[in-house]
């Protein structure tokens, strides 16, 4: 069991180094057994001492899944949702994204994918991109216009069947 001081200490200098939800460290505590009258206050010193703070990390989290994970908005709000976030940070912190930006990394996304499928017909190679991109969280209406206009399609490139 950890007393109030060493988890405040753990905590703030977890917090320190990297962005983290209040869920994320309600957690931790509950994993120490920190007495649940402290847990309460030190999420409380933490949010008010602006270590913690859910749309800061909402909005760090949204950018390195779609940018590096290259997640799609589905995903990452599924993402969000486990981590406890409130309805309406996820909603404002997901419409910032910029739809030029996200285009861009689902185009990149099937590119890279689609010198690695194999596929008889062009139209069994676009279902596979497809159920792929729906995997990763891509809606399917912004696929559809990614597969329609060939933005992932590599220029001058041979496809062998």
């Amino acid at each position: 069991m950890m007393t109030y001081e060493m988890a405040l200490q753990r905590l703030t200098a977890l917090c320190a180094s990297a962005e983290h939800c209040e869920y994320e460290m309600t957690e931790k505590m509950r994993k120490w057994e920190v007495d649940e009258s402290d847990r309460q206050r030190i999420v409380e010193y933490l949010r008010d001492a602006k270590f913690v703070d859910d749309e800061r990390y909402a909005r760090a989290f949204v950018k390195d899944k779609i940018k590096y994970n290259k997640w799609g908005r589905r995903k990452v709000e599924q993402a969000l949702w486990a981590k406890h976030i409130a309805d309406d940070i996820r909603q404002r912190v997901l419409d910032e994204v910029d739809d030029s930006e996200y285009k861009s990394v689902l185009a990149d996304l099937l590119k890279s994918k689609r010198r690695s499928i194999k596929a008889a017909t062009d139209y069994e190679l676009n279902m596979k991109l497809i159920k792929f991109a729906l995997s990763r969280g891509f809606d399917y209406s912004i696929v559809r216009q990614c597969i329609d206009c060939d933005d992932y399609a590599e220029e001058d490139s041979e496809t062998d069947f």
